[in-house]
């Protein structure tokens, strides 16, 4: 593993995990290690992590198949230590245009925390990325957004495949060229530029080159980066998928069970569970779509029942035999993904999202049927990354991240300016505001005592006028507006950068254009940072 440089660490503020909006309540449960939500997610399992799982017997081949997938020198240390038997913290997110978003860094900086946390305690571990490669939504991963000016790029391919393939084989065309440009116009030369363009050229597939530029970004973290979607995994890793198809009326009566479970205690199940839903898809021979797999009631005739893709249907016993043939073309759900993925690698710990730890609550049952064990899971890091001339603007208008996320760009130009105005225009203005609230107060309670429908449009009256004097605060606010300008671009320039059309920075900014502005060292700020005890969401001042 390289040496690391040794830099200044940046100022940081801690927020609470409910600072980000539309969390589910089973996430912020979790994080708040609340009984009624840990109980879904093994909790006793979440204490002994460091303590590995046993290594599977197919361990040398899978050690050989991560060595082939993670060429560069930076990972030798990483394979030698799994030759030795070391653990595995595993993350992973959809391939996407140019690295995808911020978060997708943020998950692969908790990998590599929680690996060197488990290391240094004497449990050996390295950090794991999975690439979920198999997902067919293009949609979803077709477009980056990277801020740009007063503005925000949306960077698109328009190149969709003609069928809900696996989005990891898509091949990029010469279509991509005119977007690598664009990105240089945006992001200037810097290594990650060239990473980036490297990787993302005609004739690689999607998963290659997002793979390709993270093992560059987290070369100097020993990050090993995984695409299993080809057959020699999916041969590892047959046993689940044929538990899945053999075993799929008691996996299904589980789910269910779990879904009921969850909704009695109040949580909102990830995943609906349907009769006909199953845990699987096909790949179609001719086209390669991947095809949601349905299936139908057993029968006196069909005493396993029958399964159907698209218009063609099977028994288990078709699908079995395409398993042990071409075990590639049987794709595990959202649901059974996690439990695929850990019985490959026998992992240790698994590092989620909010949605993916609400998926963990629902796939903890076929853990413990098909696995017998619960791999215990943790929530990324989540953080905003203030750039130096936003965190001038922050300090300026004394402005906290949670303000800013309470508010949206017009919103927060008005308090700019009502905080801007002169002292003697705020100071009549409360002293009207105060005036009128106090006289109302004691004109309402007092006609309430002489009649109570008197009293109940008194209070309507009252609230119109109360109206009218905030209208009076929003006149003299829209007056300093329009007085100073640079107000209004301000508030643009911090929501745009923070909270982007009322949406976290994270899940909005492409990561690339950070890497390009702040150097490849980003990548161990990053996992420093994870490492931090912050349970919640951190401002990094950069």
């Amino acid at each position: 593993m390289n040496e690391l440089p040794v830099t200044e660490p940046p100022t940081v503020d801690c927020y609470p995990v409910t600072l980000a909006p539309g969390l589910s309540r089973l996430f912020v449960d979790f994080c708040a290690a609340e009984p009624a939500a840990q109980r879904f997610c093994a909790a006793a399992a979440q204490q002994n992590w460091q303590q590995r799982p046993l290594l599977p017997a197919h361990w040398p081949e899978l050690v050989r198949l991560l060595a082939a997938q993670n060429p560069l020198p930076s990972a030798a240390a990483a394979i030698e230590a799994l030759v030795q038997g070391a653990g595995m913290v595993v993350t992973g997110q959809q391939v996407a245009l140019f690295g995808g978003p911020l978060f997708t860094p943020f998950k692969a900086s908790t990998a590599i925390a929680r690996a060197r946390q488990a290391t240094t305690a004497g449990h050996p571990h390295t950090a794991v990325f999975w690439l979920a490669s198999e997902d067919h939504d293009f949609a979803e991963i077709d477009h980056v957004t990277f801020p740009a000016g007063r503005e925000l790029a949306r960077l698109g391919y328009s190149a969709a495949p003609a069928a809900a393939v696996p989005v990891g084989g898509v091949v990029l065309d010469e279509s991509i060229t005119p977007l690598v440009e664009r990105a240089w116009e945006i992001l200037g030369t810097s290594d990650a530029m060239d990473a980036l363009a490297e990787a993302y050229r005609p004739g690689r597939t999607f998963a290659q080159a997002f793979a390709e530029f993270y093992r560059k970004v987290f070369a100097a973290q020993g990050l090993l980066i995984v695409d299993a979607s080809g057959r020699e995994f999916h041969r590892l890793g047959a046993p689940v998928l044929r538990a899945a198809l053999e075993r799929a009326g008691e996996l299904h009566a589980a789910l269910a069970e779990r879904n009921q479970a969850l909704e009695a205690a109040g949580y909102h199940a990830q995943v609906a569970v349907t009769d006909q839903s199953s845990l699987l898809f096909l790949l179609d021979q001719e086209t390669g779509a991947r095809q949601a797999l349905k299936r139908t009631a057993a029968s006196a005739s069909e005493p396993d029942g029958l399964w159907q893709a698209g218009r063609q249907t099977y028994s288990t016993a078709d699908l079995v035999g395409i398993l042990e043939a071409e075990p590639e073309r049987i794709s595990p759900s959202a649901l059974l993904r996690p439990v695929f993925q850990d019985f490959l690698f026998s992992t240790s710990q698994i590092i989620g999202g909010p949605a993916e730890i609400a998926y963990f609550a629902q796939s903890a049952v076929l853990y413990e049927r098909i696995l017998g064990r619960q791999t215990p899971a943790a929530p990324r890091f989540s953080g905003s990354l203030i750039e130096p001339q936003i965190g001038e603007l922050l300090r300026r208008h004394e402005l906290t991240l949670d303000r800013v996320f309470a508010e949206d760009a017009e919103s927060l130009a008005r308090l700019l300016a009502a905080r801007a105005m002169p002292i003697e225009t705020k100071r009549r203005l409360a002293a009207a505001g105060n005036a009128l609230d106090e006289e109302l107060t004691a004109l309402v309670e007092w006609m309430q005592s002489q009649d109570k429908g008197l009293g109940q449009s008194a209070e309507t009256a009252a609230s119109k006028m109360r109206y009218q004097m905030d209208r009076l605060r929003t006149l003299a606010a829209n007056f300093q507006l329009q007085r100073e300008a640079t107000l209004t671009r301000h508030a643009n320039a911090i929501a745009q950068s923070l909270f982007p059309g009322g949406v976290m920075q994270e899940r909005v900014h492409g990561a690339a254009f950070y890497f390009a502005r702040y150097g490849l060292e980003l990548a161990e700020t990053l996992a420093q940072q994870a490492a931090n005890p912050c349970l919640g969401h951190t401002a990094i001042w950069l």
